[in-house]
């Protein structure tokens, strides 16, 4: 029996190396283990060298996810098994072939906790050599294995997307979010970019038992495991994020088993509300009768400013920003339409404080939704291109959208977008607003109908206005123009050629206009 050590518990790479060269020696799955750690180097336990070949084959991933190729040169020698009914011939090519799906299978697996992932992942390297559609088998015992060690390694990674909880800590660089996690995988890698996304203008740092994430606002790193007691225990906002909890558990909809599918209970020690779910529960019969029973009333004013501090609120009636700094910071807590409710994050403009030009789009998409910043996706790349062609510089404009959400519904994995509403429009205007009264630009290209709108205040069809300046009361101009989007979605590749270029004209048009 041969061992393997492996340098880390997710060494998919180191594992990966070794593999191949023991598949190349037929060594079957049967006869060797790999492990984590240990003494001697990852090759110690490769078989001797035969004759022609090398003892440590250099191995390239080929395009496509299908083919594990050698780059040794061939030699001569007695045919080797391989696999279930392959066979090598010295003096042939070698060739380690995968399924598409292997590579994303191994990478799940790999994280899983379990001591022998490593060896049913090789177990089924050898037997898609000769099975090459077993991995569609989903009745066989190590497919249905891995695939269910896969999902396990998925859900502890949404489980620690819904289940970490930040608590609020100072350095010399001011503000940063610690939070204690045990996941039930090794997924804090492969989970920590969504973090990354989701808090980009946070400092964020991130504890477990496997590793550390810490995110200093441009650049995400990687470090050794933590312990419970390197994290804090409270902060001021917790007892705000408590009694919002508890004000919006509703005894009358409990169902405590389906709370704890969603909630296991051994996420529980990281999650500040848990203290108060045996009493929520206990006390939820009670509670029903005394909300059956009870009047209605208005909403509480006291637990409405209590809960307030956890999002910065952007009040009806308050002041606008005067920095787009300030304005960053508000947009967060905007609560003017309900479209806060599905997005990631608000997105505001991106340029210099003064700027002669802005632009404005529709709303955010997908990938600007979780950049938080506009333009960033295919919509975004089009824009790019066409202003570089008009000698229109982006570093010099101010970049932003009359809807400061995402506005979509879910299609499958997918987020697809939808056209904000007249009264969702007319209610971020006032966001609008403020950062052209902190810009004051001398231009303003409105990029489709909606940011059309939401300068103009009124309905317009770009097609008839298109290209005609127009004067503004505080003493900027208009210039109505498409969508970029609308050029990615002309079939016609003629059509789509002439559109972009009469875009290409409008931006040429309102250089000329500065």
């Amino acid at each position: 029996m041969r061992t393997v050590s492996l340098t880390s518990e997710t060494d998919l790479a180191g594992w990966r190396e070794a593999a191949r060269g023991l598949l190349l020696a037929g060594v079957e799955p049967q006869g060797v283990r790999f492990r984590v750690g240990g003494q001697g180097g990852l090759f110690d336990a490769l078989p001797p060298a035969h004759p022609g070949e090398s003892r440590d084959p250099v191995l390239s991933e080929e395009s496509g996810g299908g083919d594990w190729r050698s780059s040794e040169a061939p030699g001569a020698g007695a045919a080797k098994t391989l696999g279930p009914g392959v066979r090598r011939d010295e003096r042939m090519e070698k060739v380690i072939t995968v399924p598409r799906a292997f590579p994303d299978l191994a990478a799940e697996v790999a994280l899983h906790r379990s001591e022998d992932r490593f060896d049913l992942l090789y177990r089924l390297l050898w037997r898609v050599q000769g099975e090459r559609d077993l991995l569609k088998v989903v009745s066989d015992r190590d497919v249905a294995d891995a695939m269910e060690r896969a999902k396990n390694v998925s859900r502890a990674s949404h489980k620690m997307k819904a289940f970490v909880r930040f608590r609020q800590t100072q350095d010399d660089a001011g503000d940063r979010w610690i939070a204690w996690f045990e996941p039930a995988h090794r997924v804090l890698e492969k989970t920590a970019p969504f973090f990354q996304r989701r808090f980009t203008t946070l400092r964020w740092t991130i504890l477990t038992p496997d590793g550390t994430a810490d995110w200093n606002g441009e650049a995400l790193s990687f470090g050794p495991p933590a312990t419970r007691d390197m994290a804090p225990q409270e902060d001021e906002v917790e007892e705000f994020w408590k009694t919002y909890y508890a004000s919006t558990f509703n005894p009358a909809r409990l169902k405590t088993r389906t709370m704890q599918g969603e909630m296991p209970k051994r996420y529980w020690a990281n999650l500040p509300e848990a203290s108060l779910i045996p009493e929520l529960v206990a006390r939820a019969e009670v509670r029903e009768r005394e909300m059956v029973a009870a009047p209605a009333t208005p909403a509480n004013p006291r637990l409405i400013r209590a809960v307030a501090p956890v999002v910065e609120r952007a009040a009806q009636d308050a002041p606008p920003p005067e920095t787009l700094e300030a304005l960053e910071r508000a947009v967060q807590g905007c609560r003017r339409c309900p479209l806060w409710r599905d997005a990631t994050q608000g997105v505001c403009g991106r340029g210099p404080a003064r700027a002669d030009l802005m632009i404005v789009g529709e709303q955010p998409g997908d990938q600007e939704d979780l950049a938080g910043e506009p333009f960033v996706g295919p919509a975004g790349q089009v824009l790019n291109a066409a202003m570089s062609e008009a000698e229109v510089d982006r570093s010099h404009a101010f970049v932003t959208n009359a809807v400061k959400h995402f506005k979509h519904e879910p299609r499958g994995k997918r987020r697809i977008h939808q056209t904000p509403t007249t009264s969702e429009i007319t209610a971020c205007r006032w966001w609008l607003d403020a950062e052209r009264a902190i810009v004051k630009p001398k231009l303003i290209v409105t990029l489709g109908a909606t940011a059309a709108f939401g300068v103009l205040g009124r309905k317009v069809a770009v097609t008839k206005e298109r290209g005609r300046p127009i004067a503004l009361e505080d003493g900027s101009t208009a210039l109505l123009t498409v969508h970029p989007s609308y050029l990615l979605r002309i079939p016609d590749k003629a059509a789509a050629a002439a559109e972009r270029a009469r875009f290409v004209e409008d931006l040429r048009a309102a250089r000329e206009l500065l």
